[in-house]
C-alpha cells in the first residue's frame, strides 16, 4: 500500500515536474514568474490533439508538430507582449504573464469549446511490476519526462547554449560584456519552456483527459513545486515536483484525495514563510 502511495506519487511529481522546471528556467533567465505556464500547457494539448484527433495522426508524430506550433506561438508572444516589457519590473511582466494566461485559457474554450477531449490511444490493461500496479499512462509518463529530463540537463551541462543560459541567469551584464546575446537565449529558453509545456501536457491528457481547465488545475502544484526546489534552479524544480507528488500522495492517508490542492497551497505557504528560496536554491534577492 505505502510502496504503491510512493509510486504514484512520484509519477504525479513528474506530471508537473517539466512545466515546474519550465517556470523556474524561465524565471532564472528572465526574472520573472510565468503565469501563463498553465495556459502553455493547454495550448500544447490542444495543438497535439488538433493532429492526432481529427487529423488523426499517430501521436509521436502529432507531439512533435504540436511542439513546432507551441514554440513558434511562445516565440511570437515574446516579441508582442514580454520583449516590449523587457528592462521593466518583474512584477510588470508577471501581471503581463497574467493577463496573457486568462487571454490564451479563453480563446481555447472559444475555439474549441468546454467538452472534454482524449488522445487516440489504445487503452491497455495495468500490468504488475514488482508487486506495484503500473498502467500504460505511468509508462508512458516515466519514459517521456525522465528522457526529457535527461536531455534538458545535456543541454545545461555540455553544450555552448547551456553555459549562456547559465551565464545570463548569473549574470546578465556580465554576459552581455562577454557578447553572448541575451535575445538569442531569451528565444531558446521560450522554446524549451513551450517544449516542455506541450510534452506536460500530453502526460496530463493521457492521465486525464483534455480540457481548457487542464493548465489551471495543475498551476498552484506547478507554481509550489518550483518554489519547493528553488524557483531560481531549474532541475532544483524537479526535485521539488518529485517531494510534493508524494507529499499529496501521502496525504491521502488522512485526507480525501479531492483536498490534494489544499496540501500543495499548504506546502507553498509554509515555504514562503519559512524558505521562500525552497529546499534547494539559494537566495537571489539582496539588499
Amino acid at each position: 500500500m505505502l510502496a504503491q502511495l510512493i509510486f504514484n506519487g512520484l509519477v504525479s511529481g513528474l506530471l508537473i515536474a517539466l512545466p515546474a522546471l519550465s517556470l523556474a528556467l524561465v524565471f532564472s533567465v528572465l526574472r520573472f514568474a510565468n503565469y501563463a505556464i498553465g495556459a502553455m500547457v493547454t495550448i500544447g494539448a490542444y495543438l497535439v490533439y488538433a493532429f492526432n484527433g481529427p487529423l488523426n495522426w499517430p501521436l509521436p508524430l502529432a507531439v512533435a508538430a504540436g511542439m513546432a506550433l507551441s514554440i513558434a506561438l511562445a516565440l511570437l508572444l515574446d516579441r508582442l507582449v514580454f520583449a516590449p516589457l523587457r528592462g521593466r519590473s518583474g512584477v510588470t511582466l508577471l501581471v503581463a504573464s497574467i493577463g496573457l494566461g486568462l487571454v490564451l485559457e479563453n480563446l481555447v474554450r472559444l475555439v474549441a469549446g468546454n467538452a472534454p477531449r482524449g488522445f487516440g490511444v489504445e487503452i491497455a490493461r495495468p500490468a504488475r511490476l514488482l508487486g506495484l500496479r503500473v498502467n500504460q499512462e505511468q509508462l508512458i509518463t516515466l519514459a517521456c519526462v525522465l528522457a526529457a529530463l535527461a536531455l534538458v540537463w545535456l543541454v545545461f551541462r555540455f553544450t555552448r547554449l547551456g553555459r549562456a543560459m547559465q551565464a545570463v541567469a548569473d549574470n546578465p551584464d556580465l554576459a552581455d560584456v562577454r557578447g553572448i546575446s541575451r535575445k538569442k537565449v531569451t528565444a531558446a529558453v521560450w522554446a524549451l519552456a513551450a517544449a516542455m509545456a506541450t510534452l506536460s501536457g500530453v502526460l496530463i491528457g493521457l492521465d486525464s483527459n483534455v480540457d481548457p481547465q487542464m493548465g489551471w488545475n495543475y498551476l498552484l502544484p506547478v507554481f509550489t513545486a518550483a518554489i519547493l526546489g528553488g524557483i531560481g534552479s531549474p532541475m532544483a524544480a524537479v526535485a521539488g515536483a518529485l517531494l510534493l507528488g508524494v507529499t499529496e500522495e501521502l496525504a491521502t492517508l488522512f485526507l480525501a484525495p479531492h483536498y490534494r490542492t489544499v496540501v500543495a497551497f499548504v506546502v507553498m505557504a509554509l515555504l514562503l514563510l519559512l524558505r521562500p528560496h525552497g529546499l534547494f536554491g539559494a537566495k537571489w534577492v539582496r539588499k
